[in-house]
């Protein structure tokens, strides 16, 4: 990451660039912007921001298109920023590669938090592995060993898949599609029923207060965040 990071937005109504130039500035970012899909990808690739702010709704092409070709050279963090807040459209951006969805209008705190979150997570070094501490667990990868409260907790085979794969994208919200391939395979991303089963489990075992979890959370209609800050 660069010492300032720097973070380019595409978003071609001036109204939103201005409102977002103010609140981002003072953070000690450095902001560029584009109004177009063509000059937001050649920014993206001549630039190679830290993070990038996308609207969807963009005047030359749409934003989950461009969102597939940024993927191809870049894994900056992606925070798409629409109006377009639907269920769908949420879960089409997640799926494809943005890292994260924040529907218009939005507040600066909120924002600000995301955009925080975002470049925690691209800080961290690459991979997974060693162990990983948050509220009271304690997850050893390598040894398979998880403990909450210095007290080990078994985890079947498949919770202990499910929590690896949600600590490899803490911080994301990671819909229920990619959940059940990557956990359960191809063959049954249609059968939502065994994340939440799982989910809940996960829950019962790892949190203080499972029906108040602090650490592994819904987004509702589209998948899961883990957060362990």
């Amino acid at each position: 990451m660069n010492p300032i990071p720097e973070l380019l937005l595409i978003e071609d109504d001036p109204q939103i660039r201005r409102f977002l130039r103010v609140a981002i500035e003072p953070e000690f970012y450095r902001l560029r912007e584009a109004v177009t899909a063509a000059d937001g990808l050649a920014q993206a690739a001549a630039r190679q921001p830290d993070l990038i702010l996308l609207d969807l709704g963009l005047p030359d092409g749409d934003g989950l298109d461009l969102i597939a070709k940024v993927r191809q050279f870049s894994g900056a963090p992606i925070l798409v920023i629409s109006a377009r807040g639907n269920e769908r459209d949420r879960v089409a951006a997640l799926d494809i590669g943005a890292d994260d969805f924040i529907g218009k209008p939005f507040g600066t705190g909120e924002l600000l938090a995301r955009i925080r979150a975002a470049l925690r997570r691209v800080a961290r070094p690459a991979g997974l592995a060693g162990t990983i501490r948050f509220g009271l667990v304690e997850a050893d990868l390598d040894a398979r060993i998880v403990k909450v409260a210095g007290a080990e907790v078994h985890l079947t085979p498949i919770e202990f898949k499910l929590l690896q794969t949600l600590l490899r994208y803490s911080g994301r919200v990671v819909t229920q599609r990619q959940l059940l391939n990557e956990v359960w395979g191809p063959n049954q991303v249609e059968h939502a029923q065994y994340l939440r089963v799982y989910v809940a489990q996960l829950r019962r075992k790892l949190e203080e207060n499972p029906a108040r979890p602090r650490h592994l959370l819904t987004e509702p209609g589209v998948g899961y965040r883990m957060l362990i800050e």
